[in-house]
């Protein structure tokens, strides 16, 4: 089930507000940036960096991830491991607010999304 346009606004409010302190200066967005992308039922924040062959294609790197559970009424939180798989982000596995994820990802108590 898809996020309602409320719930999108929101989204994309606390996100915006995210993007506006984390990404890095205009001057090298070219070469480093991030974004967000909402499917299904959940938030991605990625870095995109070009192509080292082709530079006008951008690569996505996942960083994080935050996955909504109707039923709980809740966010839940993951992080990308070297093995490519999702694992819940054990210090702060859940969120009731989005603008609660994006702090988190922020703060990155153990360095599993800035590294």
């Amino acid at each position: 089930m898809a996020f309602t346009n409320i719930q999108i606004q929101k989204i994309e409010k606390a996100a915006a507000k995210f993007m506006y302190y984390r990404r890095p200066p205009l001057e090298i967005r070219e070469k480093l940036d991030i974004g967000y992308r909402i499917e299904g039922q959940s938030v991605y924040v990625f870095e995109t960096i070009p192509r080292w062959d082709k530079p006008e294609i951008k690569i996505e790197s996942p960083i994080a991830k935050t996955t909504f559970i109707k039923a709980k009424n809740h966010w839940k939180i993951f992080w990308l491991r070297a093995n490519l798989k999702w694992y819940h982000y054990k210090p702060v596995p859940y969120v009731k607010k989005i603008e609660q994820f994006f702090e988190v990802v922020d703060a990155d108590a153990l360095g599993c999304f800035w590294g």
